[in-house]
């Protein structure tokens, strides 16, 4: 089994959760953890994780990211599988 590339877009419900979801991002271990610039002060975090190739480790993720308090939306914006 492979590994594959996953890249999501978080937005916060306010901007005053920002930071909050940020941390929590943070512990997941990403690979790459970056801010967005949406419009009016509002950003978004890029979320890339590596994970192995296997029956219901996406799904896993998702769940992860979705639990997140302050999580507003988790879009998948790629997936790609490693060289």
């Amino acid at each position: 089994m492979g590994e594959v590339i996953c890249v999501y877009r978080i937005m916060p419900e306010s901007p005053e959760k920002f930071e909050e979801v940020r941390k929590a991002l943070e512990s997941l271990g990403p690979d790459r953890l970056e801010e967005e610039a949406i419009a009016f002060g509002l950003k978004s975090l890029k979320f890339t994780k590596v994970i192995p190739d296997g029956p219901g480790v996406l799904e896993e993720l998702e769940e992860k990211l979705n639990s997140i308090p302050g999580t507003g939306s988790v879009e998948n914006i790629m997936t790609s599988r490693s060289l």
